[in-house]
C-alpha cells in the first residue's frame, strides 16, 4: 500500500495504481476531469501509464456545466 493525498485528504492505495485506477475507484469520469500530480497537469492519454508512488499529491478537478 502507498500513502498519498487526493484533493488534500490522506488515503492509501494499492502500489502500482495508475491515475486511471484511482479515478475508477472513486467513480470519476475521466473525460470530465483534469488531474494534477505533484503540481503537474497530466495529459489524459497518460492516465493509464502514470503510476502513483508513496507521498504523491493528486488534485482532481471536475468540470460542471452551467448557465
Amino acid at each position: 500500500m502507498a500513502k498519498i493525498q487526493i484533493n488534500g485528504r490522506k488515503t492509501t492505495i494499492k502500489l502500482n495504481s495508475s491515475i486511471s485506477d484511482i479515478l475508477k475507484k472513486y467513480k470519476v469520469n475521466e473525460k470530465k476531469v483534469a488531474v494534477e500530480l505533484n503540481g503537474v497537469i497530466i495529459v489524459k492519454n497518460n492516465y493509464k501509464k502514470k503510476k502513483i508512488k508513496e507521498n504523491d499529491r493528486i488534485e482532481i478537478v471536475q468540470f460542471i456545466g452551467g448557465g
